[in-house]
């Protein structure tokens, strides 16, 4: 399905959904960037604000960024913290930021769904304060090559939302074209992933 239009239709349910991946990702952002504190950070794709309520505690202004009008009205109604601002955007156009205005940049559970990671890369150096840091955390290319992509329950069908698979070596090839050097990798397994592939792919990016 269109991707805009699925997490539109995901926005009603996202939250409360049995999902692993949606809680995996969230326990290993807090436990990559919570011991560290940011002026300014922007996260892409914020989806129903799952880490902006986390990001505007280590950050003192978080810009949050997302094209699906369903995700950003949920995200709203949960995050009410004042140093918070939501925007509709689309990541594969230029970004609504001015350069070398973040530390951090933000990428959760969303390239999957963008088939240019050269534009994401160029959009994050641009944007990118010097020494600022670019975390994404993303499902794991060795999920993606079993079939496993973003899907969701609609009555009684299974919604497969549009993705793309990239390579641990598209991510770190397109972060050396645009000046970004890998500080942290990382790969992380749920619980419930015992004897499986890992589920998440970690990337600790520096300008």
């Amino acid at each position: 399905m269109n991707i805009q239009n699925a997490y539109n239709q995901w926005s009603n349910n996202y939250d409360s959904d049995e999902n692993l991946t949606r809680d995996l990702d969230a326990q290993v952002t807090r436990a990559v960037l919570g011991s560290l504190h940011f002026k300014s950070a922007l996260e892409l794709g914020c989806g129903t604000g799952k880490n902006t309520v986390f990001l505007a505690h280590i950050a003192d202004a978080v810009h949050a960024l997302d094209f699906s009008q369903g995700m950003i009205d949920k995200a709203r109604q949960k995050v009410r913290a004042g140093n918070v601002r939501f925007e509709m955007a689309d990541l594969t156009q230029r970004w609504p930021c001015v350069d070398s205005a973040y530390d951090l940049v933000t990428c959760n559970l969303v390239l999957e769904h963008i088939a240019d990671l050269s534009h994401i890369f160029a959009e994050a150096a641009r944007t990118l304060a010097p020494q600022g840091r670019f975390f994404i955390n993303e499902l794991h290319p060795f999920k993606q090559y079993r079939g496993t992509r973003a899907r969701f329950e609609q009555g009684e069908s299974t919604v497969e939302v549009d993705a793309f698979v990239h390579h641990i070596s598209d991510f770190t090839n397109a972060a050396e074209a645009h000046g970004l050097k890998l500080i942290r990798f990382n790969e992380y397994w749920h619980a419930a992933d015992v004897g499986k592939p890992p589920r998440l792919a970690s990337f600790l990016f520096a300008k």
